[in-house]
């Protein structure tokens, strides 16, 4: 079994509308994880900045949740993605705008930049709420690749640690695969058969990494299957969108040469208009 559980979760914190959602979502999943709480601020420490952190924390303090705080100056990227590594955070999680004037600055500017240069896994916040708004429907890509099974196993132990009713693996077949211009009954027919044994071949691959998940983490979990023709990221995007997936879980974007930095990856599609919360497993 492919998994790096959740022990030390890092957050970027400032001085927003939506600080105490953040810090809010941030303890509650430290909580449910078992796992330490690292706030990340990018500035001088100051008396009132740490209490008004340790405010918001109160709730969670009292429940014994382990924490620290961190100070740092510099540019926002780099003391996040420094943090991140110095005090081992194995999840960073983001606030990010959605459908705003502001979105396309943040993710172009910070958001984005985190995403594709983070060591560990990186959940987006797009709707952060104080009162916790339960995750039932978690929405996972099962693209063929050799980070899939890595990435499907931690969904379900997500899953299973937030109690969630529900899980998709959602199979994003291309276009180019089918290969065969529909114009007539003959073709039309043909182009049906591709599909189906496309999809059988899908379900099969997936299955198998489904039996090797554990037990415990699919116990009382509604576990679906759903085929997609279309383009990679997007049709998986559109789809957590239209069912109103809680959580979409995505494999991380690899950058590895110089015509990746050309083409946009998969996941920059999610990136550009995130449809719900994304988990992006490294």
């Amino acid at each position: 079994m492919n998994l790096k559980p959740f022990t030390t979760i890092g957050i970027g914190v400032t001085f927003s509308p939506n600080l105490k959602a953040n810090i809010s979502e941030a303890a509650r999943l430290s909580l449910f994880f078992q796992a330490k709480l690292v706030l990340i601020h990018v500035g001088d420490k100051t008396t009132d900045k740490e209490n008004a952190f340790k405010t918001f924390l109160k709730p969670y303090i009292d429940q014994n949740i382990d924490y620290e705080i961190v100070f740092k100056t510099g540019d926002p990227v780099d003391v996040i993605l420094s943090a991140t590594q110095e005090k081992d955070i194995d999840l960073l999680i983001l606030g990010a705008l959605q459908r705003e004037t502001f979105f396309k600055y943040y993710v172009g500017s910070i958001a984005r930049k985190i995403t594709r240069q983070a060591k560990c896994s990186v959940l987006l916040l797009i709707n952060p709420s104080v009162d916790r708004i339960a995750c039932q429907h978690i929405v996972v890509n099962g693209l063929e690749d050799p980070k899939t099974k890595q990435t499907v196993t931690t969904a379900f132990y997500v899953a299973h640690k937030l109690s969630s009713d529900k899980i998709t693996i959602v199979e994003e077949i291309s276009q180019q695969e089918v290969a065969v211009n529909v114009d007539d009954d003959k073709s039309l027919r043909k182009s049906t058969i591709v599909k189906e044994r496309l999809k059988l071949r899908e379900d099969t691959r997936v299955k198998k990494i489904i039996d090797d998940i554990p037990s415990e983490y699919k116990s009382s979990l509604a576990i679906n299957t759903q085929p997609i023709f279309g383009k990679r990221g997007y049709s998986i995007g559109h789809y957590a969108q239209v069912v109103r997936a809680d959580l979409l879980v995505m494999n991380a974007p690899v950058k590895t040469s110089f015509w990746d930095r050309l083409f946009p990856h998969d996941i920059e599609h999610i990136l550009t208009e995130l449809p719900t919360d994304v988990l992006i497993i490294r």
